[in-house]
């Protein structure tokens, strides 16, 4: 036993070493990778700021580039205005060469019938648009937008609008913002990201994050203030929509890597569980292997010495020796004829008849009552017969016995010894109970173990074959219902219908 002990302890001490350096360089690996993406995504971070610095910075040229052909519209508005109000006799060069040099800046002369009389830096109408409709739709939308300059004297209508260059300039604003957002959204860090407005009620983009759900006011900012518990959110001014905030959290594959030890040690231990369970298992076969064989061996050995008693028997019978004598001889030797036939049944299927379960519980405590101490009193229960029970009678006596010896053994030769046979429901309840030297809680947890046993002689099988026969071919149950030291133990089996 103290062997057994220490090649476990020994073997859960390596199991625990291996488990405790595989996570432990698992752990160090994982902390170098969280490491290196900590510091992705705070290079990540500070790519948003400097992004977002040059977009407003971009912008501000923009303005400004912007309000030089804003101003170059109105010159050119001017222009035309002077020529309509211009005196008799006065020199209109520099307006008529500001005229022509005009690049950018879109204009439209109609007649008062709507006739298109002039037009430059208008694009051709769209294809399968007739160009009558496109520019009176030029002259309601996008050049209504100016004051028209009107020329009563000869019945003409100056349409101008923004220049060409300026519309540029917004388009590429509009599409600098939009990348920023793109490239803020989909990182190099591979962070989850959610940008949100000034007021943090509209997700404007998002990456990385499950939106089931967050068109839910409560529900987004529950899931952007836990964002900001991890990290801090960036604030972003992005031109002509206002300040926005930039939320954003630990990567997957950080995340995963804080888990990967756990989860590993889960592993671990399953495999570990399998491979015992495994080895058990083959353990056991072996052993029921092992079994059977010794036990139809054990049969097949009685087998000759058997014949010969009987023999014996019937010849000092028939010399009238000593007849009270031989009855009890029968007696033993049917009963041997019993032991063998149980030990060559061992490893077959049993064959289950329907009795009366308590009928042979009884027989079988008359059978040993002549055959143990004098000194101890064994008295039998029973109660009133409910019903039968699908039972193999010789395996089942073989259980009693085996459970009435134990007592016999517990009790040193001298005690009381009670068997009782109840009907509990539909349960039949069979009890041995003795006097003995009882058990602690830590035996009786082994009791059932093959091979265990507290006597100096013995090897330890009766209790784990009578489990195995009670839960295995009777599919009933077998437990210590109670014992205690000093003041001895009860067995209980339970057999249902």
């Amino acid at each position: 036993m103290k062997d057994r002990s220490v090649k476990s302890m020994l073997l859960v001490a390596a199991a625990a070493a291996i488990v405790l350096v595989t996570l432990g360089y698992s752990q160090h690996l994982a902390s170098i990778i969280r490491q290196e993406e900590q510091r992705k995504v705070e290079l990540w971070v500070e790519a948003v700021k400097q992004r977002a610095e040059l977009v407003t910075y971009t912008q501000k040229l923009f303005e400004e580039l912007g309000g030089e052909e804003k101003k170059k519209a109105d010159r050119l508005a001017d222009a035309y205005r002077l020529i309509q109000d211009a005196p008799m006799g006065m020199d209109l060069t520099f307006s008529t060469d500001f005229l022509v040099e005009n690049k950018t800046v879109p204009v439209l002369i109609m007649d008062d019938e709507g006739r298109v009389l002039y037009d430059v830096n208008i694009p051709d109408p769209p294809e399968g648009m007739e160009a009558s409709a496109y520019f009176d739709s030029l002259r309601r939308h996008e050049m209504g937008k100016n004051p028209p300059i009107r020329f009563d004297e000869v019945g003409q209508t100056i349409y101008y609008s923004e220049s060409r260059r300026l519309r540029e300039l917004r388009e590429a604003m509009s599409e600098l913002i939009e990348a920023f957002i793109s490239e803020t959204v989909i990182n190099s860090a591979s962070v989850p990201v959610l940008l949100l407005d000034s007021s943090a009620t509209q997700v404007v983009k998002s990456q990385g994050i499950d939106m089931e759900g967050l068109d839910d006011p409560d529900l987004l900012r529950e899931r952007f203030t836990a964002m900001a518990r991890d990290n801090p959110p960036i604030p972003v001014f992005l031109p002509g929509e206002g300040w926005h905030f930039v939320f954003y959290e630990e990567s997957m594959v950080l995340t995963q890597l804080r888990f990967f030890p756990a989860v590993q040690l889960l592993l671990i231990a399953a495999f570990l569980l399998v491979a015992y369970l495994v080895f058990s298992s083959s353990k056991r076969a072996e052993q029921n292997r092992v079994w059977v064989g010794m036990a139809k061996e054990t049969a097949h050995q009685l087998g000759t010495p058997l014949s010969s008693l009987m023999a014996w028997s019937q010849l000092l019978a028939a010399k009238g020796e000593h007849q009270e004598a031989l009855r009890e001889m029968d007696k033993d030797i049917a009963r041997l004829q019993v032991v063998a036939e149980r030990f060559s049944k061992i490893g077959s299927q049993a064959q289950l008849v329907l009795e009366d379960p308590a009928k042979v519980v009884e027989d079988t405590v008359d059978y040993m009552r002549p055959r143990i101490s004098k000194h101890i009193t064994m008295s039998f229960e029973r109660g009133d017969t409910v019903g039968e029970v699908p039972l193999g009678s010789s395996l089942f006596s073989w259980v009693m016995e085996n459970l009435i010896r134990n007592a016999v053994d517990a009790m040193e030769g001298e005690g009381r010894l009670v068997v009782r046979a109840l009907w509990k429901g539909d349960e039949l309840h069979v009890e041995v109970e003795d006097s003995g030297k009882g058990m602690t809680k830590q035996v009786a947890r082994r009791v059932f173990e093959p091979g265990f046993t507290t006597k100096k002689r013995g090897w330890g099988l009766g209790l784990s074959l009578a489990k195995r026969i009670v839960e295995e071919v009777h599919k009933g149950q077998v437990l210590v219902a109670w014992t205690e030291p000093g003041k001895g133990t009860c067995f209980r089996l339970i057999l249902r219908p």
